[in-house]
């Protein structure tokens, strides 16, 4: 039997609207500038760019309790933390190749997600034309509230998505409006990587990412899923 020198740590553990389960997640994939307000706010041209992906740590999920409001640390070394709304995906089932046309029957379900970033850091990486790790994969730097199973959620993929700061709308789009569908972003992915159950995929942003302070509570929506509310603390 195999032991270790210390007690692995169990995986972050989603909640599933419906259901007293958890979900486990695996791995993050995140794609970049993949609305194209969004793209051109930070400096990319949408018509020619190619979608392209970073990751974050499965440890690196913060939880948001079902109707809960969840306490967000404000993370060491940057002065410009910022907040990026976006679709999650989680994954039933993986697999290498998938093709785009059945890519949507290996999402288990949905939920809102904060995709948290020090901008600061990030804009520094790109001058220097290095990782994005500091700027994207902090702790707890992928906020994600409970999943929706999918078949309940209808027409998530064309749903108006709001992230509002101190009750302020900052971010207000639709799903419709991604440049690269989630069938698409599955199928990208897995010519790349051997997907997995427990896998989660933020989908991207729409415009208006800004900064957030402690005290400032951010409220994300997306069509009918569950929303979170988070607090910088």
């Amino acid at each position: 039997m195999t032991s270790y020198i210390f007690a692995p740590k169990p995986p972050v553990g989603l909640p599933i609207v419906g259901s007293s389960k958890l979900f486990p997640a695996r791995r993050v994939y995140c794609i970049g500038r993949n609305y194209a307000a969004h793209a051109r706010e930070m400096g990319g041209n949408p018509d020619r760019e190619p979608p392209f992906f970073f990751m974050k740590p499965g440890d690196g999920v913060q939880v948001v309790p079902n109707g809960k409001l969840a306490r967000h640390p404000y993370p060491p070394g940057t002065s410009d933390y910022h907040h990026e709304l976006e679709l999650v995906a989680a994954l039933r089932k993986g697999g290498r190749d998938i093709p785009e046309s059945g890519a949507l029957a290996h999402v288990y379900g949905y939920a809102v997600g904060l995709d948290m970033t020090r901008r600061d850091r990030q804009g520094e990486a790109k001058k220097l034309q290095r990782p994005w790790e500091i700027g994207k994969s902090g702790d707890k730097s992928a906020i994600v509230g409970p999943l929706t199973l999918a078949a309940k959620a209808g027409g998530i993929l064309a749903a108006e998505l709001e992230l509002t700061v101190n009750g302020a709308v900052r971010q207000k789009a639709s799903t419709a409006d991604m440049i690269w569908s989630l069938a698409e972003q599955i199928a990208i992915l897995s010519q790349y990587f051997t997907l997995a159950p427990g896998d989660l995929i933020m989908t991207g942003t729409p415009e208006g990412v800004n900064a957030v302070i402690k005290g400032d509570v951010m409220e994300g929506r997306i069509g009918e899923l569950q929303p979170i509310r988070v607090r910088v603390d």
